[in-house]
């Protein structure tokens, strides 16, 4: 009964986003301030019939209700309560309900905090969330129904879900990527409605930039949890491999950062309106295509969820309404989008919008290595693989000069600055830079190479460069540096956060990229294995049995210097119900090195006993790498929490135009 409530209440969601669409917009047309009213009060009423829904199907999971397909098919009575709960998004069916609460989650949150907004525009958002809303909520009633009942016959103890998901990864990584990923529908609606509206000016900016950085900030987090859960669970040591899913997520990342940084230029200078609306468009319309790679089936990875074709079409076919409404809409209206100041080549601006054009450059370069693939196999032009090779070739120049430009930005003007006097300082700043990335990794690994002294001299001159421009800020201050520090805004400390993370995020792929070292090795008990200053010793296997599975645990004693560090203890797992085996790589983490031991396949006995293939890492600064990705979302934050996105002014509204 609660499974066709949950259904039930889907269904009126569906219906309140229909009235959500149709009422607003004919308030905005009408002059109708109650008709415009009407869209916050159904966004309030959609998110609560969805979360009636969601938790409809919770329960489900945690009742072992096997008679709904989906419950079936995800779960099983011996699976621990905690991943009973994640299997509700641990499938297809269930991970798009909860796209679809999430979406209506950001759509409640917009009517809650937009209250300083003009009505129209506020309707308009709200009425362009509910069209997309819309489209996902027909998706899950005709196509991806969770609450499809499997009567007569169904099983009594489930199928089990999939032995890769069970980890504390997918409790947090799918919910947080979701958070991003839908969170761009905010400022997609935002420049849309200022189209709609004509309003694409600085208030408008200012509007919208705290939702994008709220998306960012969720997306930023997620991929960096994606990638920790890669590393530690598929047992080869490896934090990125470029798989056509991980990079659907990278893509409205890279956009994303630079829409962020359009975004602030608009709202201070009153230029790139056109770029802005461009860049919300395209983030959201990547959000999209992430869904529809991986629903779609056209793809085979381990982050892939669905393998309909039907599904794939339904979501390609919102892809192209969204795409093609919105760029007929900005073709209309783009003319319209006029600067409101100048800026000459030199200037603050112009670096901002060289590094927008990386960032759209790396965005493009990954897409083409994503999806070429798929079209030459559609085409019959053979099965063509696009690996690491093509994407290091390409990404990794933009990023170094990403870093190039970074640095240089802050020491420009707004407007104009004289070309002779930017190159002296910060010509002095990359020597420094340069001084510092050729003698650190040379002390402390004694050796180095061109692309860690790359990466290491524009990461550090872009640091000294931040360093510069706030001592500046500070220097300033009449009543001292204190004072001065504590004038700096929130958002602009924020903003030196994230640039910092993205620093640590560099140097740590560097560095870890081209001073691991990988051992794979046969070792029997009592075996050793020397590499440098640490010694591995195999001490035994022993059987150990888990909640839902049984294992082969290895004990492994680890010494620096003959002296005892750590015990390691790697499993290879077998699941009772699938029988499907698993590595659980056994990790010793630090702030400057990661010691990675993977148990592998039994091998022949020897005079020691049963032997093991053994995968043995060294991972210098790889926590740098998430390290990084928690300082540009906790910067992110800090920008969004900045003070003056929370003014209530009825100044920001235009005359004739009423607050809610």
């Amino acid at each position: 009964m609660l499974a066709e409530l949950g259904h039930f209440a889907m269904v009126l969601a569906l219906l309140v986003a229909v009235a959500q669409i149709i009422l607003p917009l004919y308030g905005v047309w009408t002059r109708n301030g109650a008709a415009q009213g009407v869209a916050r009060h159904a966004a309030w009423l959609q998110f609560a019939l969805l979360l009636l829904s969601f938790l409809a199907l919770v329960w489900a999971f945690l009742q072992n209700d096997f008679t709904i397909d989906y419950v079936a098919r995800q779960s099983n009575t011996r699976l621990p309560v905690w991943y009973k709960v994640s299997s509700v998004w641990g499938g297809h069916e269930g991970s798009l309900l909860l796209w679809a609460l999430v979406l209506a989650g950001w759509t409640a949150a917009v009517a809650a905090f937009s209250r300083s907004l003009p009505r129209a525009m506020v309707a308009r958002v709200l009425a362009l969330l509910g069209a997309v809303s819309v489209a996902f909520l027909l998706f899950i009633l005709l196509t991806s129904n969770p609450f499809n009942r499997l009567l007569p016959d169904f099983p009594p103890d489930g199928n089990d879900l999939n032995p890769l998901l069970q980890d504390p990864g997918l409790i947090f990584h799918p919910p947080m990527l979701y958070m991003g990923y839908v969170g761009f529908a905010v400022p997609f609606a935002f420049a849309l409605a200022g189209l709609m509206g004509g309003r694409l000016d600085s208030a408008w900016a200012r509007w919208s930039r705290p939702w994008a950085l709220a998306a960012w900030c969720f997306l930023t987090l997620g991929i960096s949890l994606g990638s920790w859960w890669a590393y530690y669970e598929l047992g080869w040591g490896g934090w990125w491999f470029w798989d056509p899913v991980e990079n659907a997520s990278l893509m409205p990342w890279l956009a994303g950062t630079a829409l962020l940084h359009s975004l602030a230029v608009t709202e201070k200078r009153g230029v790139f309106k056109a770029w802005t609306v461009m860049l919300a468009i395209i983030a959201f319309s990547l959000s999209l295509l992430g869904t529809f790679l991986v629903r779609s089936g056209v793809l085979t990875s381990v982050h892939a969820f669905a393998s309909d074709p039907s599904r794939g079409l339904f979501v390609l076919g919102i892809l192209a309404v969204v795409i093609g409404g919105s760029l007929t809409l900005f073709a209309v209206r783009a003319p319209a989008l006029t600067s409101e100041s100048r800026y000459q080549l030199v200037s603050r601006e112009m670096f901002l919008l060289a590094n927008n054009l990386l960032l759209l450059t790396a965005t493009t370069v990954v897409l083409l290595g994503t999806l070429f693939p798929l079209i030459a196999d559609a085409f019959d032009l053979g099965k063509i693989s696009v690996g690491p090779p093509y994407f290091n070739l390409l990404f990794n120049p933009l990023v170094l000069l990403l870093l190039f430009f970074l640095g240089m930005g802050p020491q420009a003007n707004w407007k104009r600055h004289d070309g002779a006097r930017l190159l002296r300082p910060y010509g002095l700043i990359l020597a420094a830079g340069l001084v510092l990335g050729v003698a650190l990794p040379w002390l402390w690994f004694g050796t180095n190479s061109l692309a860690v002294t790359a990466a290491g001299t524009l990461s550090f001159a872009v640091f000294i460069s931040m360093v510069r421009d706030v001592l500046q800020k500070v220097g300033t201050a009449k009543a001292g540096a204190w004072a001065g520090l504590r004038r700096l805004s929130r958002s602009y400390v924020g903003m030196q956060l994230a640039h910092l993370g993205l620093l640590v995020t560099v140097l740590g792929v560097a560095l870890t990229s081209h001073h691991s070292i990988e051992r794979d090795i046969r070792m029997a008990p009592g075996d050793r294995l020397v590499e440098g200053n640490y010694t591995f010793v195999l001490e035994g296997v022993s059987d150990h049995v888990g909640p839902n599975y049984t294992a082969r645990r290895g004990d492994f004693q680890v010494l620096r210097d003959g002296e005892p560090v750590t015990r390691l203890h790697p499993e290879k797992r077998i699941y009772d119900v699938q029988r499907n085996m698993m590595t659980e790589a056994a990790i010793d983490a630090g702030l400057f090195r990661d010691l990675y031991i993977a148990l592998g396949e039994p091998l022949d006995a020897g005079p020691g006993g049963q032997a093991w293939a053994v995968r043995i890492y060294y991972k210098p600064f790889v926590r740098w790498v998430w390290m990084g990705s928690l300082l540009m979302a906790a910067g992110g934050l800090l920008s969004a929490s900045d003070r003056r996105y929370r003014l209530r002014k009825a100044a920001t509204v235009p005359a004739g135009e009423a607050l809610s």
